[in-house]
């Protein structure tokens, strides 16, 4: 529009679309584009600002060095250096990471697992000799899967109406300096007749003491030959009654998972011959 407009002031026709032109796109006549550029200093001030070049951009001078300018620090030969440099700190120790720690801890302990299953046993397992084993194994009766939370009068209070009760010893760990629970989880009843064990070895196997299912057995350390708790690669299995294998596996020291049940329903039908196994039969387990 600036342009038709001057080119109106300047005395020159504009030619305009006609009607039956409106869809061709409008080009400028060949005359106006030649004499455009020689007419600009005809325009009014107010269109010669639109014009205007713009100022000069301000002169910063530049941050790095000129190349002509520029020099590198001298360099010089190392070999004085190397024999240093190989005899530096001949006694360093690297630190162990964490992940290094961690492994170290995992072997050493798989190896005293696996020395307790093959040699320590030996040496550490002797039931005979423990102080803290006293009374007859024949009347004794093994509870094990007990919520840490279990005390001594809650073992009197399910097991007494039985009969009477000789000694009950809950079984702590005196190995950790400063245990997190009360005890590990067993315990040791001991009956002042040998029927009362029998009647408890039959009928408090699976009942609930602290909100936990019981499992109960006869003492096998001191009437059984080369019998192994858990920890020496051995005994029933763990607390759930899972899948798991006990360390060592399920065939070494006389129980796997699998062969549990089987095991304890032999013993109990056999005649009672010191093993844990009696004459009489099995009754059904309340669940």
């Amino acid at each position: 529009m600036h342009v038709l407009a001057v080119e109106e002031a300047a005395g020159h026709r504009v030619s305009t679309l006609s009607s039956s032109n409106r869809d061709t796109p409008w080009r400028r006549p060949s005359f106006i584009a030649a004499s455009s550029h020689s007419m600009t200093d005809k325009l009014p001030p107010q269109l010669l600002q639109l014009f205007a070049p713009r100022p000069a951009l301000r002169y910063l001078p530049p941050c790095d060095h000129a190349p002509e300018d520029r020099r590198t620090p001298k360099i010089s030969g190392v070999a004085q250096y190397v024999q240093a440099a190989k005899e530096y700190d001949d006694g360093y120790v690297p630190t162990e990471s964490w992940l290094q720690k961690k492994d170290r801890q995992k072997m050493e302990r798989d190896e005293a697992a696996q020395y307790r299953i093959t040699e320590g046993y030996k040496n550490e397992f002797k039931p005979h000799e423990d102080p803290n084993v006293v009374g007859d194994p024949l009347k004794t009766l093994f509870v094990s899967r007990l919520s840490y939370n279990t005390e001594v009068k809650d073992l009197e209070r399910e097991f007494g109406r039985y009969g009477p009760i000789e000694r009950i010893r809950l079984v702590e760990d005196t190995t950790t300096p400063t245990p997190k629970k009360k005890h590990r989880g067993y315990a040791f009843i001991v009956f002042e007749r040998d029927s009362d064990m029998k009647a408890a070895y039959k009928d408090a196997d699976g009942i609930r003491i602290k909100d936990r299912r019981i499992l109960v057995d006869v003492e096998r350390g001191r009437t059984v030959k080369e019998w192994r708790p858990r920890r020496y690669g051995g005994g029933l299995g763990g607390r759930s009654g899972g899948n798991r294998e006990p360390i060592g596996g399920g065939e070494r020291g006389g129980g796997g998972y699998r062969d549990r049940d089987r095991e304890r329903d032999n013993d109990r039908k056999r005649p009672y011959d010191g093993n844990g196994g009696y004459d009489e039969s099995r009754k059904q387990r309340r669940y």
